[in-house]
C-alpha cells in the first residue's frame, strides 16, 4: 500500500467511540470525560496585547458604544475587567469575541481607567 492511502484510511477510521472511555474527543483523540481541548481554550491569552478603544454605532441603530479591542487576558479576565469598566462608567455592556463593549460614549473615562490599571490605550478610528 502507498503511505497516501494508509493516511487517508486511517483518517477515515479514526476511532469515535471506546467502550473503556465513552465517547472520544475529535481533536485531542482522548475521552471526553478526560478532554482538554476546553480546558486549554478557556485558558487562552484572547488580545494582541494593541491595547485600543473606539467608539462604534454600525449596527446599532445609531446608539453608540466603545468599543476595547486587544486586552491581553483569557476570557475570565476580561469578563472581570468589563465589571470593573462598566462600574467605572456607571453603564452597561457586554464580551464580545475577545472585545469589551460598554454602552455610550465613555472613551476618556475607558482611556483614563485603563491607564491606570498599567495598559497603554490608544484611541483607534476617527
Amino acid at each position: 500500500m502507498s503511505a497516501g492511502f494508509k493516511r487517508q484510511r486511517s483518517a477515515a477510521m479514526a476511532l469515535v467511540y471506546s467502550t473503556n472511555g465513552g465517547r472520544v474527543c475529535p481533536d485531542c483523540r482522548q475521552a471526553q470525560a478526560d478532554c482538554r481541548c476546553k480546558a486549554q481554550a478557556a485558558n487562552a491569552v484572547l488580545g494582541d496585547g494593541k491595547v485600543r478603544v473606539r467608539r462604534e454605532t454600525a449596527g446599532r441603530k445609531g446608539k453608540g458604544v466603545t468599543v476595547i479591542l486587544g486586552l491581553p487576558m483569557t476570557a475570565a479576565d476580561l469578563t472581570e475587567t468589563a465589571k470593573k469598566l462598566k462600574a467605572a462608567c456607571g453603564s452597561g455592556g457586554t464580551v464580545k469575541d475577545g472585545t469589551i463593549e460598554i454602552q455610550g460614549d465613555h472613551l476618556e473615562k475607558v482611556m483614563a481607567w485603563l491607564t491606570t490599571a498599567g495598559f497603554a490605550p490608544k484611541k483607534a478610528g476617527g
